[in-house]
């Protein structure tokens, strides 16, 4: 119990945690279905609240990635998204262009090399490649010729 104390868990990451701090298996198995019975650990929240407190910062993707790193199942990650943009509606393009603006300001000139890096940079955080050439046009951020 001391351990849901300070944060809400995942039923992976607290049968982790059980294990690293020297439970057997089984023991650490019994814990967290007995907390999962009375609604101590419940992924489908711990996915809804995840989101919730990064849905306007990151994109669809990278949440879903991290969920998924927690031990989150897709499905249920899949769901809790779903019921969280009935709240609340993301806007991944307004996101992007802030990303770039943190590097660059609107019509900036930078050479190939930056762009690459640029666009490697976006598509790490999760964002689709045809949201990234968009935002990136429409800012007039480009490759001078030579």
């Amino acid at each position: 119990m001391r351990i849901l104390e300070r944060m809400d868990r995942t039923e992976k990451s607290l049968k982790d945690k059980l294990k690293q701090s020297g439970f057997s298996e089984e023991a650490a198995e019994d814990a967290a279905e007995y907390m999962k019975e009375f609604g101590y650990i419940d992924d489908f929240r711990y996915a809804e609240n995840y989101i919730l407190s990064r849905i306007h910062e990151k994109s669809k993707q990278r949440i879903m990635q991290e969920l998924y790193q927690k031990g989150v199942c897709r499905a249920v990650a899949a769901e809790a998204w779903e019921s969280i943009c009935e709240l609340e509606q993301p806007d991944e393009r307004q996101m992007l262009r802030r990303a770039v603006e943190k590097k660059y300001p609107p019509g900036t000139e930078i050479d190939e090399k930056e762009m690459r890096r640029l666009y490697g940079y976006l598509a790490r955080r999760g964002f689709r490649a045809e949201d990234i050439v968009s935002v990136i046009e429409v800012m007039n951020i480009r490759v001078p010729f030579e």
